[in-house]
């Protein structure tokens, strides 16, 4: 199991004080927040992309890419990376680098994002959002596994001999999970190529979640990549401790009263009661997280929110210490007991490359002098064959 946090990059007031941080402050508290989230024990730090205001995260790659420079051990990851409405070709680019740069500490979470205008921003039409999603990760999964790609297909330009570069660290394409909070065809897309599955759960009831889960265990198992319980699963939570559950609630009620996501709507009792949502003691925390896996079956990341709706740098560093000294510890050993052997632990770049090449040596690429023209000739790259029928666009289309 890998646990860890996530942040959707809100800039919201602070209910109890009036104080709304600056852009410059939220940025410079969320990168505290992830050294924290190492120093504390914990496996994962995730941001999500957003391009409007109240967020600040519109460039994630450069953010975790300084994480991954001011950290030595945590996993990297996105919640989310738009895949409707950025290029394919950049984002091969972009996470490839950012493996490169944090020596394979990294992963990343494709969706389709909860924010309808930034279809048009980025010049896509919302009413072909499962399309895009579907189109643009078949071409995401190409771009990483051949070095020359010939593509044709609905959304954008075609690609003749193209090469993104660089080609992926150690000939290993980043780990991708799907990400969804409602929608089984995202499921199917995960279980098709045999993703992981990302199942953010912290608006909806568990019976949701559990039916969107199986769908992708089923359809993992259809396609042949393994049993169902082998199926790679991550869920989302939510959580806000202190030592005993009045004072709890009574300090974090405000901040759930007036969050721009669910605040003036249920009462935080209702809330939590229908949703992971847990305000209480560590012990509580623990108990209600321990149970995900009655519902869900044995899984392979949690990772909670716990910087949201206004919270002060200082609550959430303490949050952290709860979460990592007190909760997770006990977690890790609830998890591990009677855990199947079959069930898969959570993919890192060390495992990936392990299933690739076993003890042979990972690949190097070494390209070759080249003019960005792979219409004819040898591979672009020293130690790859010529591809085989990318000249004159022969090479394989949209699958």
């Amino acid at each position: 199991m890998q646990f860890g946090i996530f942040t959707v990059s809100d800039i919201t007031q602070d209910p109890t004080t009036g104080h709304t941080p600056s852009e410059a402050e939220r940025i410079r508290a969320t990168l505290t927040i992830a050294e924290h989230a190492e120093q504390v024990g914990l496996d994962v730090f995730a941001l999500g992309e957003h391009h409007n205001p109240p967020f600040w995260s519109s460039s994630p790659t450069t953010t975790l890419a300084y994480i991954a420079a001011r950290t030595e051990r945590l996993i990297l990851s996105t919640a989310t990376t738009l895949i409707t409405t950025n290029d394919p070709v950049k984002i091969a680019e972009d996470y490839a680098m950012l493996q490169h740069v944090s020596d394979g500490r990294m992963d990343l979470m494709l969706g389709r994002g909860n924010t309808g205008p930034v279809y048009p921003w980025f010049g896509k039409d919302i009413r072909q959002g499962l399309p895009l999603a579907i189109e643009n990760y078949a071409l995401l999964h190409k771009l990483w596994r051949e070095d020359v790609v010939d593509w044709e297909g609905t959304f954008r330009t075609p690609l003749q001999g193209f090469t993104a570069t660089p080609r992926p660290l150690d000939g290993v394409a980043p780990f991708v999970w799907h990400g969804s909070i409602r929608t089984p065809e995202i499921a199917e897309q995960a279980a098709y190529y045999g993703d992981g599955f990302f199942a953010n759960n912290i608006f909806w009831p568990a019976e949701h979640y559990q039916r969107l889960i199986a769908l992708y265990r089923q359809r993992y198992a259809h396609y042949g990549h393994g049993t169902p319980e082998q199926a790679i699963v991550g869920l989302g939570g939510q959580a806000f401790m202190a030592k005993n559950s009045q004072d709890a609630a009574r300090q974090f009620r405000p901040y759930f009263d007036n969050a721009p996501v669910y605040g003036h709507g249920p009462s935080l009792e209702d809330f939590s009661e229908m949703t992971p949502l847990t305000v209480g003691s560590p012990q509580q925390v623990i108990d209600r997280y321990a149970g995900m896996r009655e519902m869900f079956g044995d899984y392979q990341r949690q990772l909670f929110l716990m910087d949201h709706a206004g919270l002060p740098l200082k609550t959430v560093l303490e949050q952290l210490d709860f979460l990592g000294g007190e909760v997770v510890p006990v977690l890790r050993r609830e998890f591990a007991k009677n855990r199947p052997a079959e069930v898969p632990d959570a993919p890192t770049h060390a495992s990936l490359v392990a299933a690739a090449y076993g003890d042979a040596a990972p690949r190097a690429a070494t390209p070759r002098a080249n003019r960005g023209d792979n219409l004819s000739g040898p591979s672009p790259y020293q130690d790859a064959p010529a591809p085989a029928g990318a000249a004159f666009g022969l090479g394989g289309g949209a699958r």
